[in-house]
């Protein structure tokens, strides 16, 4: 049942969609095509706001409709696969800026987070912020011991307006599932699920502050990648503060020229801090878009905003290894079998006609120049074929498709001759090593050793005992399986019936013998005469009643 500030945010979303002509995909979707005569009715049928392409319409449209709006066609412009490509074009160009709220609910928030006012906390506060998005703004600070810090503010209200739209997506999503075709492929419902996670996962920033302390430790050191410190002193769920970096947005191909930065190592560095990210932590900044990414002059990467962090099953993480490994060394045959064994795509598909599917997306590409390759598009592209083998959407891969795909990007605008596989390539093999070949074995025998070698002094005594029992035939077995334990039951409900089977029958077989050969002969119970056939007859009628019942 749709409550009633859905029912109102839904009309408000109808305005938007008449406003850029957007109605004939409403009355397009077969819930709508009984009422399709109403598009005449549109405003916008007799006013040509049907002009301009239809990707760049959608895109202002969400736009209007507001940030979470935004921040959701952000998230579907890496599903590529299941857009137009003209669409998802358009949605990439989708932008998180919104105007900033007032610099005096901004000091608000922050002293009454911190129960503290500004001057206690602050040498120096910038009212005005430095930047300003959907979720929360940035304002730059000085603390009284001379560090330089960003101050991250949450917006006021923010988790009622994004309830309120989540709702209305998860509406969208429920009317998706019951009259699109393509729904059961595409789970809209578990789309929107993940993106209510990762939206609301944003509104707190203690955890976000977590999220910047893990990934630090993770590259601790390390010459690739730079996390700001966070002062944990005045973070608090609706504030953070953090060490503010200085570097030049890595967008700005033109200043990192003039300040002499290597191109061709910064874009390097940003696919090895992808793979080492995924396939070494299992943790990975996913939101690794040109305005959340700085670079020092030494080719530095300096990241910021770690509200969208990433993880993958262990299960995932194996089988995205070994596709990356398979797809690269033209192994069509083993990314087929991959996609199948990990339930991407149904266990009934012919692994030579998906092979042959795969084969014929792949090697027209692999003949061009290495620079010419986008391998996140090409994955893309073979998404889109495996439509025909039903190959649904992953929703826990969302992010890490959508990280793929911009760091790919970032570092082709960097150096477009950046060979993605050799450069990712000594990081998959070296996960291979570590958590399947012969090197993973022995690491695993390392780790458990101190248990083994506690172990150890027992096994005689055990091994005497097995030995002792089965030589006096007292070895049991005992199965903890469930299936074992319902087969068990099965077996014993067999054996029951077969008893009482065999001796209702037999007494029957008595019965009928017994008058037979002394026929009505009575037997005295007490001073009652009884025949004798006639309770071997009635005992044996009863254990057949009672194994009708079993």
């Amino acid at each position: 049942m749709i409550n009633i500030k859905t029912a109102v945010r839904l009309l408000q979303i109808q305005q938007v969609l008449l406003r850029y002509g957007l109605d004939e995909y409403v009355f397009g979707l077969h819930l709508f095509r009984p009422l399709r005569f109403l598009s005449y009715l549109s405003p916008s049928y007799w006013m040509g706001r049907r002009k301009g392409p239809r990707g760049e319409r959608i895109r202002k449209a969400l736009e209007d409709l507001g940030p979470i709006f935004v921040k959701f066609g952000q998230i579907l412009s890496t599903r590529q696969d299941l857009l137009p490509a003209d669409i998802g074009e358009e949605l990439s160009k989708l932008q998180d800026n919104v105007p900033p709220f007032a610099d005096g609910l901004a000091l608000q928030i922050i002293e009454e987070s911190l129960e503290q006012s500004i001057e206690e906390v602050f040498a120096e506060f910038s009212a005005s912020p430095l930047a300003s998005a959907s979720v929360a703004q940035v304002h730059t600070a000085k603390l009284h011991n001379g560090d330089d810090v960003v101050v991250k503010v949450l917006r006021p209200d923010i988790e009622k307006v994004i309830d309120a739209d989540v709702a209305v997506l998860y509406t969208l999503a429920s009317l998706a599932t019951k009259y699109w075709g393509e729904a059961k492929r595409l789970h809209p419902t578990e789309v929107v699920q993940e993106f209510d996670h990762t939206i609301h996962d944003e509104l707190d920033l203690v955890r976000e502050a977590a999220n910047a302390s893990q990934l630090r430790r993770n590259f601790e050191g390390s010459e690739q990648l730079y996390v700001p410190d966070v002062y944990w002193d005045y973070t608090r769920k609706k504030v953070m503060v953090m060490e503010r970096i200085y570097g030049t947005p890595i967008g700005r191909i033109d200043e990192l020229k003039a300040k002499g930065v290597d191109l061709q190592l910064l874009a390097e560095r940003g696919v090895e801090i992808f793979f080492a990210q995924v396939f070494r932590d299992n943790f990975f900044h996913a939101d690794m878009h040109p305005g959340n990414i700085f670079a020092s002059d030494d080719a530095q990467y300096l990241a910021v905003d770690f509200g969208i962090m990433g993880s993958v099953t262990v299960a995932d993480q194996r089988y995205l290894a070994e596709n990356f490994l398979a797809f690269f060394q033209r192994d069509y045959f083993r990314v087929a079998q991959l996609h199948i064994e990990s339930g991407w795509v149904p266990k009934h598909t012919r692994v030579d006609e998906f092979e042959s599917a795969i084969r014929a997306v792949c090697e027209p590409i692999f003949e061009k120049p290495l620079k010419e390759i986008s391998y996140g598009h090409l994955l893309l592209r073979l998404f889109q074929t495996a439509r025909r083998f039903d190959m649904e959407v992953q929703p826990q891969l969302v992010l890490l498709q959508k990280t793929l795909l911009n760091i790919e990007g970032l570092g082709r605008q960097l150096y477009p001759d950046l060979d993605l596989w050799q450069t990712a390539k000594p990081y998959l093999e070296e996960w291979y090593k570590n958590r399947i070949g012969p090197k993973a074995t022995f690491n695993r025998l390392k780790e458990h050793l101190p248990i083994i070698a506690e172990k150890l002094p027992e096994l005689p005594e055990m091994m005497y005992q097995v030995l002792s029992d089965a030589a006096k035939g007292e070895l049991e077995l005992k199965w903890k399986s469930k299936q074992l334990d319902e087969i068990k039951q099965q077996m014993a409900r067999n054996h029951r019936r077969n008893i009482l089977a065999i001796s209702g029958g037999s007494l029957l077989i008595s019965a009928a013998v017994i008058l037979a050969l002394d026929g009505f002969s009575p037997l005295m119970l007490g001073d009652a005469p009884v025949s004798t056939w006639a309770l071997a007859g009635i005992a044996g009628l009863f254990l057949l009643k009672a194994l009708s019942r079993d």
